[in-house]
């Protein structure tokens, strides 16, 4: 394990720990346990019917979400994530919600052999790609865990959102617009993006910005076919300080600022 990862690993595992016990309502975690879902009413609106459907969630952190699937239908649900923490919360949440999951503990990169099976479906939303240097070898892990004419449905933060700051009511330029394997984005946050108070204690990180022509190329390169590339002007966190949330846990920018998209979504199918 290179030391980003390691990093990374260190900060989302102190991130699970605040996360499952998340004291401001953002994961939606009461909802879950009830047999509901924690899924936002963009991504739930895209990835169509569910029924019948044995489906991996990648990077799937304390398992929310995946739990979530098999309320909204699948026939099975498997989740994937490197934090041993987060894996450990997943499968508390789903002996608390009495809902039948799976949850493996590996790398993203080792998921095909850790997985041990292919699936219908590969589900991979918000946040998850920009902790990965190596967006090829992720989108052929995608490929490998997909059976034939299985599909992909991936939804992030759009790459040039990452590349702004919002400073004295302008957006300004302070990123490129791809970032070097070797030489990543290196923050150092003390407190968790849900607004919780309790500090980080590993607070280094490291993140990478993947143009989208990187990553349909990837998913190309791969072997799947797209079937959809959408941009949205909205995000599911308020990104930039005085966002307007237009929907439950949706923002959008401000009037007098200039538009740009926040976020995209991906469909794409395995050949054969």
């Amino acid at each position: 394990m290179d030391h980003f990862t390691e990093a990374n690993l260190a900060n989302w595992n102190d991130r699970a720990d605040l996360h499952a016990t998340d004291t401001t309502g953002l994961y939606r975690i009461a909802s879950v346990l009830e047999g509901g879902s924690a899924l936002h009413d963009l991504e739930a609106g895209e990835i169509g019917d569910l029924s019948g459907k044995n489906i991996v969630h990648l990077q799937c952190h304390i398992g929310l979400d995946t739990l979530s699937l098999k309320h909204l239908g699948a026939a099975s649900v498997t989740g994937l994530d490197f934090s041993p923490r987060a894996i450990a919360a997943a499968r508390d949440f789903a002996r608390q919600a009495g809902t039948e999951a799976r949850f493996v503990e590996a790398s993203i990169y080792d998921a095909p052999k850790a997985l041990g099976a292919t699936y219908d479906m590969a589900f991979v939303t918000w946040g998850a790609i920009n902790w990965l240097s190596d967006i090829r070898a992720w989108a052929q892990v995608v490929a490998d865990v997909l059976k034939p004419g299985g599909t992909l449905y991936l939804l992030e933060g759009h790459p040039q959102l990452y590349q702004y700051e919002l400073r004295d009511g302008k957006l300004e330029l302070t990123a490129d617009w791809r970032t070097p394997s070797a030489k990543p984005l290196t923050y150092d946050d003390t407190q968790t993006y849900t607004g919780d108070e309790r500090p980080l204690t590993n607070t280094r990180n490291y993140e990478w910005i993947h143009p989208i022509s990187d990553v349909i190329g990837a998913l190309i390169g791969a072997g799947l076919a797209i079937d959809f590339l959408r941009e949205h002007e909205i995000i599911v966190w308020r990104a930039f300080p005085g966002m307007i949330e237009t929907g439950l846990d949706q923002f959008e920018l401000p009037p007098g600022l200039p538009r740009i998209p926040m976020s995209y979504s991906i469909g794409a199918t395995k050949k054969g």
